[in-house]
């Protein structure tokens, strides 16, 4: 009982990730808090579903399509869709109808139905018909930069690109990213001290709260199926 994941981080300034999945003999996983926007198809007893996908701020158990296999897009954070503001997608999603192996309709538009390759060019469609659009003020601050405005102008943005704080935000990555090194195998102790939490129970409540899995159970692997790569199988 798994989900087989394959991640790839893209060069695309619009996209952070493209994944893949099967599910075999899941029902339910142990879904992660993420800070992102999302695209994603499956495929399963030879129909076709697609749903836009919002940050999840907790972790939870989520139902998995037994026997599906999936294609999901990661925009890079601060994107946002014009049909439906990022904010009200929070710890939710929006089903789109009128699915098929080859297209989808998405605001108010039919769209080739992508697979892992060719999921940049569906995004630079997109971006090129405004329905998607990137606040580079939120990219900027992220990489540390300081806006010449008050901090609550700068909270206020950054809310309204993501649907959260940048508190929320760091929060959230540094526990998905805990969760990967101790699944690599590294020791909580190392990864407490390289991502600054303050000690292991630290760590521990973060995984708890985000992850949903204890630092035993991603160094061994336990606890069942999880929505995240937590193998490591990354490539360029």
């Amino acid at each position: 009982m798994e989900l087989r994941f394959e991640t790839r981080h893209s060069d695309s300034p619009w996209v952070d990730s493209v994944w893949t999945c099967t599910s075999e003999q899941v029902a339910t996983m142990t879904s992660v808090a993420g800070v992102r926007l999302g695209l994603v198809f499956w495929q399963q007893d030879g129909r076709s579903y697609a749903a836009v996908t919002g940050p999840e701020t907790r972790t939870g158990t989520a139902p998995v399509p037994e026997g599906a296999t999936f294609t999901g897009i990661e925009f890079a954070v601060g994107s946002t869709l014009r049909m439906v503001p990022t904010a009200e997608l929070i710890d939710g999603g929006v089903a789109l109808p009128d699915t098929s192996h080859r297209t989808f309709r998405l605001d108010g538009a039919r769209w080739e139905t992508p697979g892992p390759d060719d999921a940049e060019a569906l995004v630079e469609r997109m971006v090129r018909a405004g329905v998607l659009a990137r606040d580079p003020f939120v990219t900027d601050v992220l990489r540390g930069h300081r806006p010449a405005v008050s901090q609550r102008t700068v909270e206020r943005r950054f809310r309204a690109a993501t649907g959260l704080t940048q508190g929320a935000v760091r929060q959230i990555e540094r526990a998905r990213t805990a969760a990967q090194l101790l699944a690599a195998g590294h020791p909580a102790t190392d990864v407490a001290v390289k991502l600054h939490y303050f000690d292991e129970p630290h760590l521990a409540r973060a995984l708890r709260t985000y992850v949903g899995r204890t630092a035993r159970q991603l160094r061994e692997g336990a606890g069942g199926a999880i929505g995240l790569d937590v193998d490591q199988r990354l490539t360029s």
